[in-house]
Formats: structure tokens, C-alpha cells, sequence
């Protein structure tokens, strides 16, 4: 198109002509602010009269200027309005070409579908040529189509001959030439393939069993055993077609090497009968690290190294071991001497360095972090087992044992003597030899089974020394006191046990004793409570114990405790220093002798056995405001306690204090001049227990120097 025709085309407009439209409310303030602008100059130059005769000149001057900026503006709308005449004009030809466009796609969907209905005709024809390409490809495998079954029976017999490598080949040839009629053909299968399947199934069964057997392999066949592993890795590796489950014969191969260990080592026919685990477990111990050393020796160079060899042998092993212990254990329960050997065996041997702990295996062949061959409930019921046949051998025993002696004492000849003379007895010392037989086996397999059969040991003695066979031993007729002081030597061994077991007790109230007394013991029951708190504690386990032994614990509890107490009191700590700290202090011992005496009671103790009421004497002694009457209370703390000493006495003194030398000396004149104490059968040793500090000179004050 020329540019006379373009000219034609465009839209013309007159130079001094205008738009058409609104007008911008912008353009209307700037106007405003103009004029008044304007205004604004004019009024500033013609305010003064000389000014208004150059009017003219100011006039002429904004005329031209106006003129000027008319033209100005005239020529930047001219060139506005040119380039929106060029837009129009380009918007005007791009509708065209898009209105040509559109036709022309019309016209050309037209042909196409005139196209595809002339080729419908045609597709007979495809399909013909389709199928005779498919008859084309077939008889071109037509001859290896006629020697599949052949090939099959070739390969079936490679795979008996166990030459895994060349029937694997020949079957993948078989699979591949099923894929390219695949390829052919679709999904359609030739009657020829129905075989394959269970021929590649043989084959993977053929290659487990041999990885099933590979120890025995390894030291017959490496080559068998290496072939095998070939096929299952270059199996496992291949993508299988689409469309088909992958074969991981590498998974098959390692789950028959843990089958034929466990069957090897631990099948249903190889477990001990009752009575013959010992030589089971040690057929073991000998069996597992030859197996090990095998499989680190000459299995392991015919696998890869992903698969572990010695590290899969020791936790198949390790496992299958595990679990037929396992299958044991829920069995008919074991004997002592067998559910001793395993425990033995389990804890001491089967990690040692005769088995599985072997400096000659590597550290791949270490179990040691796996879980235990016997759980915890496994050692408990063992130990449970052990303790409970063990127990009832030594009953019977000791049973056995007592019956004899009773009647070799009940015969009419005279009993053996020892050296001193006297009737001799080897029943103790062979009973505790016994005892200590069983305690001495059971110390190497475990702290706990040690612990089990010292408590059994312990209780059986126990039962011995309160059985009622001992009654044989009283003649007829004799007095009822004959058997007195064994009773006595019992009732002491009872005592001095009960003291053991409250050494505990007594190293937690030292520290508490040893603020006692004290101004703060003066003015507060802490410390004393503080005692019974722990000591209650403490006690409450007591309850296990059966009476009269319950009854004699506690009496050693509270005699200890208030032996402290007394002991406490006796060194010196305090001194009272005037008749109020006396009074606090003898009200401080009624509380706390009240306070202890409601302590064992509540704990279930005999008021009858109580030796709290001590400090209730001496309370006395602290309260008495006449000195004069100091010797009387003495010779009363005499007649109820004879054995406290003047070193006692002259303690609790220095703790009342304010005396002077006369009337201690008085006082304790009353110990050696009062009337005897009056006997009592059931009076038991209490100040004599106490330790008293030394005693000092007569002549020498507590607080001075020697006159």
C-alpha cells in the first residue's frame, strides 16, 4: 500500500481544532491558580500610580507571551493527536488480518476433515499390513519357535546337573525370546511359553537349596556355591519386563543360608531330651565357632561383600539359638543341675573366649551387642528353678540329717567327745558346710543367684534351728528348763542379728544424736522428730517379719535408739544454767520419752518392752529444786537401772549444773550407802551399755584448775 492510499485511509484533522470530551478537572484548578496568580503580580506591580504609565509595555509583553504559549500548546496536542490517529489505523488493519486468519483456519479444518473421512477406508488396509508385518517377524522365529521345547528339557536338565550358570543363560534366552513375541504379538502368550514360569521357579529353587547347604558347599564345592550367587546377584540386578514381578533371588539366597544354619544347629530333632542339655550346650560351644571360622574362611570369599557373611552366620546363630532357648524354657521345667548349666553356660561360657568371644574370630563375629541369649524373666526363672529344687534337697537333707542325729543321741552307748571332753556333735559344722557348698557353686554365675541361695541357705537354717524334732532331745520326765540355754544361745544369736541389721538405722541417727542436747534441742522437738521420722521409716519394713521375731527387732530398735539418746546425753555437750533451762530440760525428756514411747507403739511394739520410761528418771533428777533431796532421786535411779555407774550419774549432774562440790559428792555418796537394788527376773542391761565420759579427780572443779 502506498502512502497516497495511507494518507486516504487515515483520518485527518484541522490544525487549530480540539478533541472532543470532558473536561480534566486538573486543567480547571490550574486554571484557577493562574488567574489568581495573575491577579496576584498585577496587583504587586500597579500598586504604585508611577507604574500605570508603563501599562502599554506590560501589556504588549504579555500578549506575546500568551501568543506563545497558545502556539506552544497547539503544537504538543497537534503531535499527541497524530500519534493517536496512527494507533487507530493500526488497530484497524491488525482486525483485519485476524478476521483473514480465521478464515483460513476454517478452511483448513474443512480439508483435514475431509482428509480423515477419505483415509476410514484405508484402515483394512493398515490392519492388513500390520499383520502381515506380525507373520513376517513370526516366520523369521519360526525355526527358534520349533526349538523351544527342546530347550526347556535342556534346560531342565542343567538345572538337575546343578550347572546353574549355563541353565540360567539358556533360560534367559527362553525369556528373551518371549518378550520379542511379546513385542509382536501384545500381551498374547504362545502355548509354547506356558512352561517358562516354572522352569525359572525351579531354577530359583535349585539356587536356594544350594545357598541352603553352604557350608557344606564351601568345604566340598566352592565352585557350585559361587555359581549359585552369581545367578541370584545378576538376577536380582535385572529389570524385569513391564508388566512382571521382579525375582529377588539375592533375598532367597540369604533367607535359605539362615534356614540351613538353624536346621543344621537347631532343628526339632536336635533338641536336648530331659537330662541332656549339658551335653547339648556342649556340643554347642564346639559346633558354633567351627561354623564361624567356616563361614569367615571359605564362605565368605565365594559371596560379595554386601552380604555380610560372618556378620549374617553369628546373629543367625546368635538368634536361632535365642529362640530354642526360648522354646526350652516354655517346656516341662528343668531340672536343678540342668537350669544351673544353662545359666552358666548362657552367662559365662557362650561369650567366653572357648566360643563366641574367640580371638580368633574377627569382629564381625561379634554378638556381644545384640539381645541376650536370656532375658531378664529368663535368668529369674532359672534362678527361681535352681533356688527351689536346690531348697527342697536341702530340707530333705537336713531333714535327713537331724533324724540321724537324734537317734544316734537316743542310743545307749555314750555320744563322742572332743578334746575338752565334752559331748561332741559334727551336725552343726557339716550343715553349715552344706550350706556354704551351695553358696560357694552358685557365687561364680550371678550376683543375684548368689544372693538367692545365701536368703535360701539363711531360711533353711532358720527352719532348721526351729524344728520341732529338737523337742526329741528332752528326755522324759526331765524338767520343762532342760533345753534353757540352747533356747538362751538362740534367743542371743536372735539379738545380736537383730543388732546387724540396725547398724543401718544407727549410722542415720548419729548425726542427728550428735547436735544432742543443745539450746536448740532445749527449745524445739525438731531433732527428735527428725529420729522418729527415720526411725519410723525405717521400722515399717518390719512388718514382713513374723512374731515373736517382730516383737524382739523392735525392742532392739527402740533400745538402740534410746541408747543413743542416753549416750548423747552423757557427753557433755550442755550444761543447764539456771532452774529454767533445768525446767526446760526435764520437760524436754518427758516429751521426748513420750514421743518415742507413742512411736512404737504405733509400730506394734509391747509397752511391756519399752525402755523410754529412763528418761522419765531422769527427768527427775533434772527437775528437783531442792539440791538437798539429789541423793534420795539417785538411790531411786539405782533401784530401777543397778547398773548405772558414778561416771553416769555424775554426767547427768554436770548436765543439770548448778551444784557445788558438797552436793555432788553428797549425792553421789547415795549410790554406794543406799539399800540394794531389788532383784527383777525380767530387768535387762541398759547404763551399762551407755559409755560414760572419764571420770575426774575429786579435788578439781569442772570449770577451774586444780586447787
Amino acid at each position: 500500500m502506498d502512502s497516497a492510499a495511507k494518507d486516504e485511509m487515515q483520518p485527518t484533522l484541522s490544525p487549530g481544532s480540539s478533541c472532543p470530551g470532558p473536561e480534566w478537572p486538573e486543567q480547571e484548578r490550574a486554571e484557577r491558580l493562574a488567574r489568581g496568580a495573575a491577579l496576584k503580580w498585577a496587583s504587586g506591580i500597579f500598586y504604585q500610580p508611577e507604574q500605570l504609565a508603563r501599562l502599554g509595555q506590560y501589556r504588549s509583553r504579555e500578549v506575546q507571551r500568551t501568543c506563545s504559549l497558545e502556539a506552544r500548546l497547539k503544537s504538543v496536542m497537534q503531535s499527541y493527536l497524530e500519534g493517536v490517529q496512527t494507533g487507530v489505523w493500526q488497530l484497524a488493519r491488525a482486525l483485519e488480518s485476524v478476521q483473514e486468519t480465521r478464515e483460513a483456519l476454517s478452511q483448513a479444518c474443512g480439508l483435514l476433515q475431509g482428509v480423515s473421512q477419505a483415509s476410514q477406508p484405508l484402515q483394512p488396509l493398515r490392519e492388513q499390513v500390520a499383520q502381515h508385518k506380525q507373520l513376517q517377524a513370526l516366520s523369521q522365529l519360526l525355526p527358534r519357535l520349533r526349538a523351544v521345547p527342546a530347550a526347556v528339557a535342556h534346560t531342565e536338565i542343567l538345572i538337575d546337573a546343578q550347572q546353574f550358570l549355563e541353565a540360567y543363560v539358556s533360560l534367559r534366552e527362553l525369556e528373551q525370546l518371549r518378550e520379542d513375541t511379546w513385542a509382536l504379538l501384545g500381551v498374547l502368550e504362545l502355548p509354547v511359553f506356558q512352561g517358562l514360569d516354572l522352569l525359572a521357579e525351579a531354577l530359583g529353587q535349585a539356587v536356594e537349596a544350594a545357598a541352603g547347604t553352604a557350608g557344606k558347599l564351601a568345604r566340598e564345592d566352592p565352585a557350585l556355591l559361587v555359581a549359585a550367587v552369581r545367578v541370584a546377584e545378576v538376577e536380582t540386578g535385572r529389570k524385569p519386563p513391564l508388566g512382571q514381578a521382579p525375582r529377588d533371588w539375592r533375598q532367597r539366597c540369604l533367607r535359605a543360608l539362615q534356614e540351613g544354619l538353624e536346621r543344621a544347629h537347631f532343628g526339632s530333632p536336635l533338641l536336648p531330651a530331659p537330662g541332656a542339655l549339658a551335653e547339648w550346650l556342649e556340643a554347642l560351644r564346639v559346633a558354633l565357632p567351627v561354623e564361624l571360622a567356616t563361614a569367615e574362611a571359605l564362605v565368605a570369599p565365594c559371596c560379595p561383600p554386601h552380604y555380610n557373611v560372618v556378620q549374617l552366620w553369628a546373629y543367625t546363630l546368635h538368634s536361632g539359638l535365642h529362640c530354642s532357648l526360648q522354646h526350652l524354657l516354655t517346656g516341662p521345667e528343668l531340672g536343678a543341675a540342668d537350669a544351673f548349666t544353662l545359666l552358666h553356660w548362657a552367662l559365662h561360657v557362650y561369650l567366653g573366649q572357648e566360643m563366641m568371644g574367640s580371638l580368633e574370630l574377627g569382629p564381625e563375629a561379634d554378638v556381644s551387642q545384640l539381645e541376650p541369649l536370656l532375658t531378664v524373666e529368663n535368668i529369674e526363672q532359672l534362678e527361681a528353678t535352681f533356688v527351689a529344687n536346690v531348697q527342697a534337697n536341702v530340707a530333705q537333707w537336713l531333714q535327713n540329717a537331724l533324724d540321724e542325729e537324734v537317734a544316734e543321741w537316743g542310743r545307749k552307748q555314750e555320744p563322742n567327745t572332743d578334746s575338752s571332753g565334752s559331748y561332741y556333735s559334727p551336725l552343726p559344722a557339716i550343715v553349715m558346710q552344706i550350706l556354704e557348698e551351695n553358696i560357694r557353686v552358685a557365687s561364680p554365675v550371678s550376683e543375684s543367684l548368689q544372693r538367692r541361695v545365701q536368703g535360701m541357705a539363711l531360711s533353711e537354717l532358720g527352719v532348721f534351728l526351729r524344728s520341732s524334732s529338737v523337742s526329741v532331745l528332752q528326755l522324759d520326765g526331765a524338767a520343762s528348763g532342760a533345753l534353757a540355754p540352747v533356747e538362751a544361745a538362740l534367743d542371743d544369736l536372735q539379738r545380736r542379728i537383730c543388732r546387724l541389721v540396725l547398724e543401718a538405722l544407727l549410722a542415720e541417727l548419729q548425726p542427728l544424736f550428735a547436735a544432742l542436747p543443745s539450746r536448740r534441742w532445749l527449745s524445739s522437738p525438731e531433732l527428735l522428730e527428725s529420729v522418729c521420722k527415720r526411725t519410723e521409716r525405717f521400722c515399717r519394713d518390719f512388718w514382713r517379719v513374723r512374731n515373736p521375731t517382730v516383737q524382739v527387732l523392735l525392742a532392739e530398735a527402740e533400745r538402740a535408739v534410746v541408747l543413743q539418746y542416753l549416750s548423747a546425753l552423757m557427753q557433755g555437750r550442755l550444761v543447764c544454767r539456771g532452774a529454767d533451762e533445768r525446767t526446760q530440760a526435764a520437760e524436754r525428756l518427758e516429751h521426748d520419752a513420750a514421743q518415742l514411747q507413742q512411736l512404737f507403739l504405733g509400730l506394734g511394739l509391747e509397752e511391756s518392752a519399752h525402755c523410754a520410761p529412763v528418761l522419765l528418771a531422769l527427768r527427775k533428777l533434772l527437775n528437783l529444786h531442792d539440791p538437798a533431796l539429789l541423793g534420795l532421786e539417785v538411790a531411786c535411779l539405782r533401784q530401777q537401772f543397778p547398773d548405772v555407774s558414778e561416771d553416769h550419774v555424775s554426767a547427768l549432774l554436770d548436765l543439770r549444773g548448778g551444784l557445788s562440790q558438797e552436793q555432788r559428792l553428797a549425792a553421789l555418796s547415795f549410790l554406794k550407802a543406799g539399800p540394794p537394788p531389788s532383784p527383777c527376773a525380767d530387768r535387762r542391761a541398759l547404763f551399762s551399755l551407755v559409755p560414760a565420759p572419764a571420770p575426774e579427780s575429786a579435788s578439781c572443779l569442772r570449770s577451774g584448775f586444780c586447787a
